[in-house]
């Protein structure tokens, strides 16, 4: 299967706000956004100089089939963003595909942005997310909980 990372246009900021908002997803990955308008203007953002969050699609086979991108962008933070992603396309879900773009996106924002770490929050029972992220190199750095549920924080540090 070839895996390709392409560029967000309020097109398919559109179709991920609406299939992210899936039940089964909206379960394990939290959104931001409650509106598409919000999304839409949350990615207008994203176009400005001044952003700081970066994100891409991902695409398999041809087939658009989720994002992922980085937020909270700071050099002088640690980490310096945070990492997020979504496969939503359940057929496409443990193939596989999440651990290719999380390390095509690694290696696309260490070249563009410098970053030297970035972290990345996922709830204990998504076993799915902590697989992909430890396969990239992320470390669980803290494990805690709330409001009542059980949540790592990962931590990956480029060398």
């Amino acid at each position: 299967m070839h895996i390709q990372l392409g560029n967000r246009t309020a097109e398919t900021v559109s179709i991920y706000f609406q299939k992210a908002n899936k039940p089964e997803i909206r379960a394990v990955l939290p959104q931001k956004a409650r509106t598409e308008k919000e999304a839409l203007a949350d990615y207008q953002k994203t176009l400005l100089p001044t952003a700081d969050s970066y994100g891409k699609i991902i695409i398999a086979d041809g087939n658009y089939i989720g994002d992922i991108w980085c937020y909270c962008m700071n050099m002088h933070a640690e980490p310096n963003a945070m990492l997020s992603f979504c496969i939503f396309e359940p057929a496409y879900w443990a193939k596989g595909i999440a651990t290719k773009a999380v390390s095509l996106f690694l290696e696309e924002v260490r070249e563009k942005y410098a970053l030297d770490t970035i972290g990345a929050f996922t709830f204990a029972e998504n076993a799915g997310s902590m697989r992909v992220l430890e396969k990239n190199g992320f470390v669980v750095s803290e494990e805690f909980s709330e409001a009542g549920r059980k949540s790592n924080y990962l931590l990956y540090a480029y060398g």
